[in-house]
């Protein structure tokens, strides 16, 4: 069975109307991304940050999985398929898929400020459950804060990856500029025999490597037309 892996970012949660933080005004719901998503900003005012979270993950219990997350997930059926996501949110999970990567975390989760990658105080949150109140401990003391990864931090994701990535006899981006490193350097460990796919409506013209085929459409219209393509190779 060949392995597929995607990496989507942004525009892959466009078409299910929810709105993150990568784009390039810098804002996530008229906030400025340095006051909520940067440890400056969790240290001047984790109230603040606590709140706007509770608030995008109410957002996101009422979003749906668009054509584009079911498609990714059907092709599991003839494919070893692995997402991997800069979204923080859960909808390749929502739409059935069973192998996601989160590079920049996940907004249903909540862990230690002091030890954030611990999974002896990683928390998931649920619908019936989704607000922290504001100074809430982990079960280290110190004060529970997102499962997100700030800007100017590490990505630790990040290695398993690009093992994914050089595994992959077929990459497939979706909806993301490629500007936010080291997620954009994925491409650059991709086997250079095979095929490398962009789906995007906007005009890109490198992908970390020379070889790419753009299918120039948002998500879930531009992975119809990848699923075409597929079947006739």
């Amino acid at each position: 069975m060949k392995k597929i892996v995607f990496l989507t970012g942004a525009g892959m949660s466009v078409d299910s109307g929810f709105k993150t933080f990568r784009g390039n005004d810098g804002l996530w719901e008229n906030y400025p991304v340095e006051q909520i998503a940067s440890h400056e900003g969790w240290e001047a005012d984790p109230i603040l940050v606590t709140k706007f979270y509770n608030m995008m993950r109410r957002k996101l219990w009422s979003a749906q999985p668009n054509k584009g997350h079911q498609l990714i997930c059907g092709l599991e059926k003839d494919y070893e398929v692995t997402v991997v996501t800069q979204n923080v949110d859960n909808l390749h999970e929502k739409a059935g898929s069973s192998h996601v990567i989160h590079l920049h975390g996940d907004l249903t989760k909540v862990c230690s400020s002091r030890d954030p990658y611990n999974p002896q105080y990683i928390q998931t949150l649920t619908e019936e459950n989704t607000d922290v109140i504001p100074g809430s401990k982990a079960g280290d003391g110190s004060l529970l804060r997102p499962f997100i990864v700030f800007f100017g931090e590490a990505v630790p994701m990040m290695e398993p990856a690009i093992a994914e990535v050089e595994r992959a006899d077929i990459f497939v981006i979706i909806g993301t500029s490629l500007n936010v490193y080291p997620a954009a350097g994925l491409a650059q460990y991709t086997r250079p025999d095979i095929p490398v796919y962009l789906i995007d409506p906007n005009p890109i013209e490198k992908v970390g490597r020379q070889k790419f085929m753009q299918i120039q459409k948002g998500a879930s219209e531009g992975m119809g037309e990848l699923l075409a393509l597929l079947r006739k190779s």
